[in-house]
């Protein structure tokens, strides 16, 4: 992918006063960059006013999460036709932090990663290995593990327009990121794996590294092929650091034309 797609994950941070001068800051400075697709993850509570400030922009809204049900009594939850009513056009599933702290099984992920593609939402789709698993040498078994249960029950078909951000658990927010050719390694594993399940050898899937992505290490990554863009934790948080990584990205994957 020439185009990168850099997704800013805010998990559970921000407020009134950072969303008016986070997305001010942002409308500002990437007017002027071209060739790259900017998306905002904010927590659930925001969703509206988010997409009110990005109204008019090249921004684009993504959510953190979805429930299973589409309405009924399931206190607390968002449904997948509400996100999309609100304007958002991406979902994350499967990230590793809802895999520990709420019990998400690859089960559960597959059948949210469903729901989104009947409702016409992109699934932002989270793999990756535990630091165990990658001291062993498992990390492409944990990934194949985690699109099987998906294979399984909808076909490589599926995953045509989906999003999946290869996150190593022991990277995200530790400060230690994969190295780049560790991450082209796996990401080309992931895309080759998803293919050869696909008779029509048509399934286009976008790839993204996340795992303390920094504007030190984005060249890094998008120098390498099979590595589409970046999900950013922490450092979407700060909007100077969140430009330049769009910046730099931008500008790797544009050398790669010529």
């Amino acid at each position: 992918m020439i185009h990168p797609l850099v997704i800013g994950n805010w998990k559970l941070n921000g407020n009134l006063h950072f969303i008016s001068t986070m997305v001010s800051i942002l409308r500002q400075s990437i007017g002027s960059i071209q060739n790259c697709k900017v998306v905002i993850a904010p927590p659930m509570i925001y969703l509206g006013q988010v997409k009110q400030a990005i109204y008019n922009s090249a921004i684009e809204l993504c959510a953190q999460n979805v429930d299973l049900h589409i309405s009924g009594a399931f206190t607390g939850e968002v449904s997948s036709n509400m996100l999309k009513d609100i304007g958002a056009k991406y979902v994350i599933i499967g990230h590793s932090e809802r895999r520990l702290w709420h019990a998400e099984t690859d089960y559960v992920i597959a059948r949210k990663f469903y729901i989104l593609k009947k409702e016409g939402l992109i699934p932002v789709l989270c793999i990756g290995e535990t630091e165990l698993e990658h001291q062993e040498g498992r990390t492409k078994e944990a990934c194949a593990r985690q699109i099987d249960v998906i294979l399984s029950l909808q076909g490589a078909e599926a995953f045509n327009g989906v999003v999946i951000a290869y996150e190593p658990i022991w990277a995200i927010g530790t400060g230690k990121s994969a190295h780049p050719d560790k991450v082209q390694e796996v990401h080309e594993f992931i895309r080759t794996y998803i293919a050869q399940k696909d008779a029509k050898k048509d399934s286009f899937v976008t790839i993204q590294y996340g795992g303390s992505v920094t504007s030190k290490n984005i060249m890094g990554l998008c120098a390498q092929p099979d590595i589409d863009g970046v999900l950013v934790g922490s450092a979407c948080l700060n909007p100077e650091s969140f430009i330049d990584i769009i910046r730099l990205a931008v500008k790797q994957k544009s050398s790669k034309m010529f």
